[in-house]
């Protein structure tokens, strides 16, 4: 995250060792630039993982390693957390990367981080339409829904009655 509480990347990986650490840093330096400071948590692999980027730069990356200036990712995985608590665990390590990743590309969306050109679209239709949804696709399924539902309601009544 940055100093705007904007998402720059998220990575979840079965393990969170050095190499792990290291890839996700070197790729959030390629595609962000290079940071002054990295405020981290209280794992090794990170603090292990920014010694080794920081060791072959020129320009000095201030790491801080404190629990309490961590404060702001945390709050940010507090989304995350609301959503995958129900659901106590996942099976499989591929539904879990699936899933986190579109509940944090969701919550991009509802921070406004997402320009896509989709000016006056609600978080719903921008997350259609980066799913490959057309404005179309979407009033169709909102239609079938609608249709779904009453279908229901009315199957309910007639076993009521």
């Amino acid at each position: 995250m940055d100093k705007a509480g904007d998402t720059l990347d998220f990575l979840l990986r079965a393990h969170r060792d050095k190499a792990a650490a290291k890839r996700y840093l070197e790729r959030s330096i390629e595609w962000n630039g290079e940071p002054e400071v990295v405020t981290i948590d209280k794992i090794g692999a990170n603090l292990a993982a920014l010694e080794a980027i920081h060791a072959g730069r020129e320009t000095p990356i201030t790491i801080r390693q404190s629990k309490y200036l961590n404060n702001i990712v945390e709050q940010d995985h507090r989304a995350i957390k609301r959503r995958t608590r129900p659901m106590l665990r996942f099976q499989k390590f591929r539904c879990a990367r699936i899933l986190l990743g579109g509940i944090e590309v969701m919550h991009m969306i509802v921070k406004g981080q997402l320009n896509d050109g989709s000016v006056g679209q609600t978080p719903a239709q921008q997350f259609y339409s980066l799913a490959g949804y057309g404005i179309h696709t979407i009033s169709v399924l909102t239609d079938l829904s609608l249709i779904l539902r009453q279908n229901h309601l009315s199957h309910q009544r007639r076993t009521v009655s």
